[in-house]
């Protein structure tokens, strides 16, 4: 019988904004400056995708956050939440 897969413990915690990108840079500089070979070159731009998706859903969630900060202070309903517009008529 085989065991079922694990979850990659990577997907379910990414690092923190700051960690991710200071390790995409990392593997940027070592991919421009370093004469490695093909599969090593693979898994760095493997692992560098899913760093940079990490540092884009991270952005996106901070981006909303601001918008929806930005509503509540002026006092303005640019962003409403889907509850809001469920209750309106």
């Amino acid at each position: 019988m085989s065991k079922p897969a694990k979850a990659d413990p990577a997907k379910a915690n990414p690092p923190p904004f700051e960690e991710a990108l200071q390790k995409l840079e990392a593997i940027v500089d070592a991919m421009e400056s370093e004469d490695l070979p093909l599969e090593t070159l693979i898994k760095r731009y493997e692992e560098g995708v899913k760093l940079a998706q990490a540092c884009q859903a991270k952005l996106a969630e901070a981006e909303l956050k601001i918008s929806q900060l930005e509503k509540n202070a002026a006092g303005e309903l640019k962003l409403k939440p889907l509850a809001a517009d469920l209750t309106e008529e």
